[in-house]
């Protein structure tokens, strides 16, 4: 009774381990990978999520480089090598949710399959680590603006802003409403045919003289095409492109001559002797002009005296009531006398 007791106790634990091949024969294999993050001996070994064997070892490798650190030992059924091709990676699983780990192979897509004590690749975890330390903050960004849009959406439900007001105040939900029936309206409008708009769009009428007018458009085009009239002849006449070179080529000629010094206009530019020239005849008209400002001679006298001019002005109103005494009797200032001898 013992030892049948503990044959079916050695079976339970065999069944409970997550073996269900006793006397399978197995081989090793191996992989290598930078951290064995909880990882077992007796760990499950599957392929593709079908158990293939188990976990013998965890131990360190010796080696430098880092993605080599630790060395993992499996014990993998004979009859599942034929399914695990040389390509095949393994990889590190969760199990359930208390974290326990297993090897989990995926199955590559060649023709060669592994020996007994090959090395199966595992897969690089750093990229998927680093995503996930990623990954942390941009769900912390994704929860403020989860918060954010929360915020916004108690805002529009209490009827605050433009797009609450939208939503609860019933005179601006009226006023929309009344904007978009005169929409209507003029829509309505516009496709009937009665209105500016309607008869563009209806009145034959007005279409022929769209279409008269660029058929007179297209006349005009083909004539300066052809040469015709003078925008035409502008187009297409060669001797009037040569005059108007020659006319171009001239200008230049004459802007050159400027540049050199030739002519009048030239030496007004170019001649230094005419420049001191004028600039000393301006001096001489400031001198003049300050003269005048200040009172010296008859015109400055004309200008600051204010008694000249106040003689010059009496006297030129006795000069005027003179000649209106005149006209009005000329006899009396006027005597014609002849003598005979």
């Amino acid at each position: 009774m013992a030892l049948g007791a503990l044959i079916i106790v050695f079976a339970l634990v065999f069944v409970m381990s997550g073996s269900k091949r006793l006397f399978a024969r197995r081989v090793p294999l191996y992989t290598y990978m930078d951290d064995a993050v909880g990882l077992t001996p007796s760990a499950p070994v599957r392929l593709n999520g079908i158990l293939a064997g188990k976990v013998n070892r965890v131990e360190l490798s010796g080696e430098s480089n880092p993605q080599r650190v630790i060395r993992i030992v499996m014990d993998i059924d004979t009859n599942m090598l034929p399914n695990i091709p040389v390509d095949s990676v393994a990889s590190l699983s969760a199990e359930n949710v208390l974290g326990t780990k297993f090897i989990n192979i995926r199955r590559g897509q060649g023709s060669v399959f592994v020996k007994e004590n090959a090395e199966i690749k595992a897969l690089d975890t750093r990229s998927f680590d680093e995503l996930l330390a990623q990954s942390y903050n941009l769900l912390a960004q994704v929860q403020g603006i989860t918060k954010r849009i929360d915020s916004i959406v108690g805002l529009i439900e209490s009827g605050r802003g433009s797009i609450g007001k939208l939503l609860v105040d019933e005179e601006l939900y009226n006023r929309v409403l009344g904007i978009v029936t005169e929409f209507q309206g003029l829509a309505r409008a516009i496709a009937s045919p009665r209105g500016t708009v309607g008869k563009l769009i209806y009145d034959d009428a007005v279409y022929q003289q769209v279409q008269g007018t660029l058929t007179r458009v297209d006349t005009i085009v083909a004539d300066l095409q052809n040469g015709q009239g003078s925008a035409g002849k502008l187009l297409k006449d060669d001797k009037l492109y040569d005059e108007l070179r020659d006319s171009v080529n001239g200008v230049h000629k004459i802007v050159d001559d400027l540049n050199a010094g030739k002519g009048t206009a030239g030496k007004l530019l170019k001649d230094e002797q005419l420049h001191n020239d004028l600039r000393a005849s301006l001096n001489k008209v400031d001198a003049i002009l300050d003269k005048v400002n200040s009172g010296q001679g008859t015109i400055g006298q004309l200008l600051v005296n204010q008694q000249l001019y106040d003689t010059l002005n009496g006297a030129t109103a006795e000069m005027r009531d003179l000649i209106k005494a005149v006209r009005q009797d000329p006899k009396k200032y006027l005597r014609i006398k002849f003598a005979l001898f």
